[in-house]
């Protein structure tokens, strides 16, 4: 049965009332949140880490922290150029990796929902960085929009190369769908990924 599948949603947040938040993850049988923003504060209170935790609770939904493992600003120095988060130097390091296996071992006991805060998955990095490096795991990966509904990894693919209008030229004719689609996650990283305004290893 479809429900008994390991399946891996992502959401953001965005400005949801906190009970239209919780009815869209109940919607798709979410049983756990992995918060993977760097800095799990907002604006909004009910999702700062510790308010999000205990209304997730009361929902009875479980809530796990891998903005360590998996978020986009990060204390490494050598994740960046020029001041902006660099996404393949982040994916090559091991707390990253270790951030994917543990999401990959949670999928066996929950149905997890990767969560950061924009609403849009091609403007975030749970879309961007670190669905990019669980595609090829043998789950599907189905983002919930701000409207309830789902799209499947694969369409937002497909939305990525034209939003980064990435396709064959007379230069590169022979460049595989693969090729394509790799230049088209490099190029969106370098449109969303983090800029750091003050140098890394700054006093904060």
């Amino acid at each position: 049965m479809e429900a008994e599948r390991p399946v891996l949603f992502t959401i953001g947040h965005s400005t949801h009332e906190w009970v239209e938040f919780v009815a869209l993850l109940q919607k798709h049988g979410v049983t756990a949140v992995a918060d993977v923003r760097s800095q799990p504060s907002s604006r909004l209170p009910q999702y700062v880490k510790a308010e999000l935790q205990a209304g997730l609770k009361k929902a009875g939904i479980d809530y796990v922290f891998l903005g360590r493992e998996l978020g986009a600003r990060r204390d490494e120095p050598q994740c960046y150029d020029d001041g902006q988060a660099v996404y393949e130097r982040i994916a090559d390091l091991l707390a990253f990796r270790e951030g994917l296996d543990r999401t990959v071992r949670g999928l066996q006991k929950h149905r997890i929902a990767l969560m950061c805060a924009e609403k849009e998955p091609l403007d975030c990095h749970r879309t961007v960085l670190i669905c990019r490096h669980l595609r090829d795991h043998q789950f599907p990966i189905r983002h919930i929009l701000a409207d309830g509904s789902l799209e499947d990894h694969e369409a937002t693919e497909r939305r990525l190369l034209r939003i980064t209008n990435t396709e064959r030229t007379l230069f590169e004719p022979d460049l595989t769908e693969e090729e394509l689609l790799n230049q088209a996650y490099e190029t969106r990283g370098r449109e969303i990924a983090y800029r750091n305004r003050e140098p890394i290893g700054a006093s904060q």
